[in-house]
């Protein structure tokens, strides 16, 4: 059983990113007793894994917490995935902020804090390069499961 979960993956979804897929996965943990999953709001999975959680959040008691790597992340999002930021925040009871203001590395603290603080990861990894190789990198490194999309 794992209590707590994070998503990590890529901004830009490929043609073979699979909606329903993450759904399933979503639901199979809550229903294997996790009550938790960090997000950390970047546009593409993160969002997306996002949303899919809030469905559930009407039926089961689980928790959405974004963690922010500074104030203001959003600032450089489509009008549409602003739209969707404010929202998913909207609907969340806490949330974690690492950093007020940007500084190089805040987004790999981010990804280091959510990785410290979960069970499982869930992850969307089609190169090995960027955030979300660090993150699974990071994860493995501490012996923390990985499920792979």
């Amino acid at each position: 059983m794992y209590k707590n979960c994070a998503f990590t993956g890529h901004r830009i979804l490929q043609k073979d990113f699979d909606y329903n897929l993450l759904d399933r996965v979503i639901f199979n943990l809550i229903n294997g007793g996790t009550e938790n999953f960090f997000c950390g709001m970047a546009t593409g999975f993160d969002l997306a894994a996002a949303e899919s959680v809030l469905q559930y959040k009407k039926d089961y008691k689980v928790n959405l917490i974004p963690c922010i790597p500074c104030l203001a992340q959003e600032k450089g999002y489509s009008q549409k995935n602003k739209e969707r930021y404010s929202r998913i925040l909207k609907n969340c009871n806490q949330s974690f902020i690492i950093s007020e203001e940007y500084y190089d590395g805040c987004m790999f603290e981010r990804d280091r804090f959510m990785v410290d603080n979960c069970d499982v990861v869930v992850s969307y990894l089609r190169r090995n390069s960027g955030g979300t190789y660090y993150t699974v990198s990071y994860a493995k490194s501490k012996g923390v499961n990985i499920i792979e999309l």
